[in-house]
């Protein structure tokens, strides 16, 4: 038998490219979190501008909301809001599980957290079609629909970002413990999401 002669010029290029490899990892790091805290930074910001001017419009009028505007029930906001909470919860426990390398405990969590943002949006949607005012109504009416249509619009891009990550971890070695990314952006998008809503509970339900 011929004994298999290692070839000292192909050893010395094979390290040659690994260390290049390593080399180019280090000079150019995984900026995708950079990416989604200045995404978010920026979303908070058309929020708080949002937030800003509700303030400024509420605080010319005399009444507020004006008069004739129907009051706003509590109940279904409020059960809305435990939801949206509790799901912060629950999508945090797919992060855990993920890092325990269960990618199935991570979908479990993940089915429970995206069936839970659909419920919040049916429930807006619910409230929508029993208010006793419209866009038009007042000052008080064109801005709640605004802002809880525009945070609306956050919870359903957020359902999509989750239901996403499920399709993807369907292909096997996707996700791990050491591969986890999109896990994670969507958990930090949907806890932004929850903590928009409790202001936004608190400006227009609460003050």
């Amino acid at each position: 038998m011929q004994s298999q002669t290692i070839d000292p010029a192909k050893t010395a290029l094979n390290h040659h490219h690994t260390a290049t490899a390593e080399a180019d990892h280090e000079e150019h790091p995984d900026h995708r979190l950079f990416g989604l805290v200045m995404f978010l930074v920026a979303e908070g910001m058309i929020f708080m501008g949002l937030f800003g001017a509700y303030l400024a419009m509420r605080s010319t009028v005399p009444v507020w909301p004006p008069e004739g505007t129907p009051e706003l029930e509590l109940l279904l906001p409020g059960v809305n809001t435990i939801n949206l909470i509790a799901s912060s919860f629950v999508i945090h426990n797919a992060d855990t599980a993920i890092k325990k390398n269960d990618v199935r405990g991570m979908q479990i969590w993940f089915g429970i957290t995206a069936a839970m943002g659909i419920l919040f949006l049916v429930g807006q949607v619910y409230e929508y079609t029993h208010l006793e005012f419209g866009l038009t109504t007042n000052l008080f009416a064109s801005a709640f629909y605004v802002l809880t249509g525009f945070h609306g619009l956050h919870v359903t891009l957020g359902v999509v970002a989750i239901l996403a990550v499920l399709w993807r971890s369907l292909s096997k070695g996707h996700y791990s413990n050491e591969h986890h990314f999109g896990i994670e952006a969507a958990e930090i998008y949907w806890h932004f999401v929850d903590v928009i809503w409790i202001i936004l509970f608190g400006l227009l339900y609460l003050l």
